[in-house]
């Protein structure tokens, strides 16, 4: 069976989006990290009524209850490790693969324009390739799906940077992945970003 991870945090505001809270405050922050993450979640929902597909919440923040109060008691939870972003999802895939998923694919909650089309598109993709990539506007990735777990791809990373979709594409290129592309896509991070939404 396949597998999609999210990503996301409990929207406790000054904990979370703090990037935006200059421009939404704290409460205006955590809502819309609220409301992103119920449409990413009602996307997979979308994709799992067409799809049969496993759904896990890889969360920060908040405990399991809290998640369970706010999402629903349906999903699988999962607090996130501790470490960097390549650790936390490094985890994440090596978790899903040793239960024995064909194909997982991870999202974060903060790219709106990510729809059920695309995450069907990416589950496709791996079928015939390693990896596949949401590239996003501000140089990272939305999406990151393997067909099977692959630990280099996320050693030598600068997490939250301009470089970290070109240097996972000069990693995977250098142990001769085939790599599949989806559309380039913007994340919701800075108070800029929210012309987009």
């Amino acid at each position: 069976m396949e597998c999609l991870i999210i990503f996301t945090r409990y929207p406790e505001p000054g904990k979370t989006k703090t990037r935006l809270i200059p421009a939404l405050g704290s409460e205006g922050a955590a809502n819309l990290q609220r409301q992103m993450t119920e449409k990413a979640i009602a996307q997979a929902r979308e994709l799992q009524s067409d799809r049969q597909i496993s759904l896990q919440v890889h969360f920060h923040g908040g405990s399991v209850p809290l998640m369970q109060d706010w999402l629903g008691n349906d999903l699988a939870y999962h607090p996130q490790v501790e470490g960097d972003l390549g650790v936390k999802m490094a985890s994440a895939f090596q978790q899903a693969f040793s239960q024995e998923k064909s194909g997982v694919v991870i999202i974060g909650s903060d790219c709106p324009a990510l729809n059920t089309d695309l995450l069907l598109q990416s589950f496709q993709s791996l079928k015939q390739h390693d990896l596949v990539l949401g590239p996003a506007t501000d140089g990272g990735y939305y999406l990151i799906g393997l067909s099977r777990f692959i630990p280099e791809i996320f050693n030598g990373i600068s997490w939250s940077t301009a470089a970290v979709l070109r240097q996972t594409v000069e990693v995977a290129k250098s142990i001769e992945l085939a790599i599949a592309y989806l559309p380039t896509l913007t994340d919701i991070d800075r108070p800029e970003d929210l012309d987009r939404l």
